[in-house]
């Protein structure tokens, strides 16, 4: 499959849905339903080693890019998250060049970074199968870091600037709390850094992502050009379908 860096550079917004469930029947069906990629979470969801893996397979058959959300950027984590086939890294809480300097050696073997070796023995390489693995897995490495914070607001710049990050995704959840607005993201504060954090993406000819509040959003932000969005999450299509079903029946 076309790395995803490739695919965010043909100028059509990616439409992704967030994987919380942590199931991969769910992650089956939801990759049989048309979705650019899917985000399977590993900071907020209950995922292990073995729930992701099992997500990564069950998607496979189908054209969609898995992006794994890492809970942390930290090397040993995301060396793990690569072993197992992950290509797209979403990164969270990325706050200053040096981090993602940082971030972006932990997604390349050596010379290139700091990443640790074991081809042989990881899925990503077919076990062994392909030779020539570890001369060009960064070639297929997609990074994502996600700007989330009143600090990463003010490093953007140089955030987009670090050689290796490919796109940068905004939350606008966390960075509601960062900036005292907790549980608001709509606030126009929010909404004002927002737009913000996107004209200095723009400006340095990077991919932006956003999570959407609502399908207006989503529109809105489509209409904009934003490089990928996600319309909503896995929870909120079962917990919302459940609640309409049984409403409808009742009235």
């Amino acid at each position: 499959m076309t790395p995803f860096r490739e695919r965010l550079a043909q100028g059509r917004s990616l439409i992704g849905l967030w994987q919380a469930l942590a199931n991969p029947y769910t992650a089956e069906i939801c990759a049989g339903a048309g979705y650019d990629w899917l985000l399977i979470d590993g900071e907020h969801a209950p995922n292990t080693l073995q729930t992701l893996v099992a997500q990564l397979q069950a998607v496979a058959p189908y054209p969609v890019e898995p992006i794994a959300r890492v809970p942390v950027g930290d090397p040993a984590i995301i060396k793990q998250y690569l072993d197992l086939g992950f290509r797209t890294l979403l990164v969270p809480m990325m706050e200053s060049a040096a981090q993602a300097e940082r971030t972006v050696a932990a997604c390349r073997f050596p010379p290139l970074g700091i990443r640790g070796v074991a081809s042989a023995t990881s899925r990503a390489s077919g076990f062994g199968r392909d030779l020539d693995y570890l001369r060009h897995a960064h070639e297929n490495v997609t990074l994502i870091v996600q700007i989330e914070s009143g600090a990463g607001l003010e490093a953007i710049d140089a955030i987009a600037a670090t050689p290796g990050v490919d796109a940068l995704f905004i939350g606008p959840a966390d960075l509601a709390a960062s900036l005292g607005h907790l549980g608001d993201p709509r606030h126009p504060a929010v909404q004002s850094a927002v737009s913000l954090a996107l004209q200095r993406i723009a400006a340095a000819g990077k991919p932006a992502g956003i999570f959407a509040l609502s399908p207006e959003d989503a529109r809105t932000r489509i209409a904009a050009g934003i490089g990928f969005v996600s319309v909503g999450t896995d929870i909120g299509l079962l917990a919302n379908g459940a609640k309409a079903l049984r409403e409808t029946v009742l009235h």
